[in-house]
């Protein structure tokens, strides 16, 4: 039967050069080509199959993913790639970042080979965000030169480290610093779980899996785990001693290395967490619109074809904000990765004056990106109809394995206050003379911004980015501002905070929406090539900033920026722009250059054939090994013939 192309008239519709649109998007010519390659090379073999995933038990899905790691690492060596993806979590980079010289000469050549298996054991079963409320405790034994780690209560177990229920040999394990009986606070130790020979849990070791988590295949593939000490001693030279030590004698110091260089570790997994939200973001997308365009519901006349779900306004005014977001979440990402360098250059000078706000900027974007993308995945499935709770639509176990993110490395709510604090310290020092910088440049500019209102007289006066962006820094700026003068409503700050977090919480949103959009007007200052590669983005970022102002409309018109009727203009804008992102739907999706190996689903097909597929997928169920199922003859038989036995009272 000859292969059919679905959407091969969707792809003649473009009105741009799809193939710079893949460059663009994957940041350079050479990273397309790699990215291209590696993506091809792990759909051509079949032992990275994965359509059978959610059908496995949790012991077959856990081994079977320990086939597939072996197995890439084969293949790295074999192609001579760069193995530092496939290290566990946070372990290198928290050595690199904390350890000194010679803890890094030795620790880090084992675990790039993978000598060693790292995983980071920093939650606890009691404590997640509140670091310094952890309660392991790593005590110096003078007489022996050791550490002593040891978990004392139930709740210091650590709790849901990736890699440690059955994997890692090793663990960055943090943990309260005694010596003397003086605590120092929270550090990090190197200690050794699992024998090398073996695989034993070493003595004093209680080390296992925590259990099933949300979703069907999802992170079930990954061994979260719990682990315990009991007195277990290590050597002095395994605490992390980059920024502070112990010496032999028992004495802590402060290492004259800046305790600010820990901040690097920070910023580097924050902005891959920003990556990543582009990435499924843009997955979960790529799948509802090239579902949208091959169902068909209701619309027929005189027999002909029913309406393609995706030209309908409803559609398109869930759909394509959210593609929109994903090639925004791209370029702010992009920007982050300059930051890192930027950041990490500054420390290793001493010079730390751009902490405070590329901590709060991290902070704000992981927050932000991370339950944008999450609500937008659980969208997506709604938008692909009854087909996208089907397992093989791809979505459910997209989202189980995304959600989590939410969470780690820093609850969103958390990091959201953390940027408010940010923000009020900085409205508080408007006065002193000190000028705000880099992405808090515009509070410089609050008496301005706190008088302006909006030239908007026309719909097409939204298409104007210096109106757009003067929109979203009056509603950042008077938000904060306002916030700034609540809080002195009361006698203790402390308290104005707890009265107040969900305004701070909101005001945090509204900074970092900016830093999104102000990031995406620098993209478009860019040369960028390509036939309409330009105008599709300029169309994108319209959709983007449009549909935020649409969502907060409440705030902006609030904060006295824009009016009622200039938000009706704009939403009348954003109408019209949907029509102009509809036909190059799908090449937009197909810019992500997304096999579908790596999409892994049924609705998101490059060709778009899917209810023959659909139909496959299904006979594919264990279910349908046997005609009559089991359990017919124990349960169902004997109710239809009514042989149920009826006990006398």
């Amino acid at each position: 039967m000859e292969a059919l192309d679905y959407h091969a008239e969707e792809r003649r519709k473009a009105e741009f050069d799809a193939e710079e649109m893949k460059i663009v998007w994957a940041g350079s010519r050479q990273a397309y080509e790699i990215s291209d390659r590696v993506a091809r090379l792990v759909a051509s073999d079949p032992v990275f199959r994965k359509d059978n995933r959610t059908m496995l038990s949790r012991k077959d899905l856990f081994k079977d993913t320990l086939r597939k790691a072996a197995h890439a690492w084969k293949r790295i060596i074999e192609l001579r790639l760069s193995g530092l993806f496939f290290s566990c979590g946070m372990f290198i980079p928290a050595i690199k970042g904390q350890g000194n010289d010679e803890q890094q000469q030795k620790w880090l050549p084992m675990a790039y080979k993978m000598q060693i298996i790292g995983c980071y054991a920093q939650t606890e079963l009691g404590h997640g965000s509140n670091v310094q409320g952890l309660e392991t405790t790593a005590t110096f034994d003078p007489e022996t030169d050791e550490f002593v780690i040891h978990s004392p209560t139930l709740t210091s177990s650590k709790w849901w480290p990736g890699g440690l229920g059955k994997v890692s040999t090793h663990a960055l394990v943090y943990a309260r610093l005694i010596t003397d009986g003086q605590d120092h606070g929270v550090h990090g130790f190197i200690v050794q779980l699992r024998s090398l020979d073996d695989h034993l849990p070493l003595p004093g070791i209680t080390v296992g899996d925590i259990g099933m988590k949300f979703g069907s295949g999802a992170y079930n593939s990954m061994d979260n785990g719990v682990l315990r000490f009991d007195h277990v001693r290590i050597p002095r030279d395994q605490m992390l001693m980059g920024v502070s030590q112990v010496t032999r004698e028992g004495k802590f110091m402060q290492s004259d290395v800046p305790r600010q260089l820990v901040y690097g570790t920070m910023v580097y997994v924050r902005q891959k967490i920003v990556a990543d939200a582009s990435c499924a973001l843009s997955r979960a997308v790529c799948i509802a619109t090239r579902y949208s365009v091959v169902r068909r519901q209701f619309g027929s006349h005189n027999g002909g074809p029913e309406t393609q779900v995706i030209d309908y306004k409803t559609q398109q005014s869930r759909l394509f904000p959210l593609l929109a977001s994903a090639y925004a979440f791209r370029f702010v990402g992009e920007w982050l990765k300059w930051l890192y360098t930027d950041v990490t250059q500054r420390l290793q000078a001493s010079d730390f004056s751009t902490l405070p706000e590329v901590h709060a900027c991290t902070a704000g974007l992981k927050s932000v990106t991370t339950s944008a993308t999450a609500d937008a995945i659980e969208e997506c499935r709604k938008l692909c109809g009854g087909h996208g709770y089907l397992s093989s639509s791809g979505l459910p176990e997209l989202f189980a394995v995304y959600v989590p993110a939410c969470t780690y490395e820093g609850d969103n709510v958390v990091l959201l206050l953390q940027v408010a604090r940010f923000l009020m310290k900085t409205v508080s020092q408007l006065g002193s003379g000190k000028k705000p910088v880099g992405t808090i440049a515009y509070m410089g500019r609050s008496e301005h911004l706190l008088q302006c209102r909006c030239e908007v007289e026309r719909a097409e006066d939204w298409l104007k980015p210096n109106v757009i962006l003067e929109a979203f820094e009056a509603r950042a700026a008077r938000m904060s501002v306002t916030c700034a003068k609540n809080l002195n409503n009361f006698p203790n700050q402390e308290e104005g905070f707890a009265q107040l977090a969900t305004d701070l919480a909101e005001a945090a949103v509204a900074h970092v929406q900016l830093i999104i959009v102000s990031k995406f007007i620098e993209k478009l200052q860019q040369d960028i090539p390509g036939k309409g590669v330009k105008r599709q983005l300029e169309i994108l970022f319209n959709v983007y900033a449009l549909s935020l102002l649409h969502k907060h409309l409440g705030d902006f018109v609030a904060s006295g920026c824009i009016t009622p009727k200039q938000g009706a203009l704009a939403n009348e804008q954003l109408r019209l722009l949907y029509s102009q992102v509809r036909p190059n739907a799908i090449a937009l999706v197909d810019a992500f250059n997304y096999t579908d190996h790596y999409l892994g689903s049924v609705l998101g097909r490059y060709d778009g054939n899917v209810y023959p597929k659909l139909y496959e997928e299904a006979w594919k169920d264990p279910l349908n090994e046997t005609v009559v199922t089991d359990g017919y003859h124990e349960y169902i038989r004997p109710i239809l013939k009514q042989h149920i036995r009826v006990a006398r009272l």
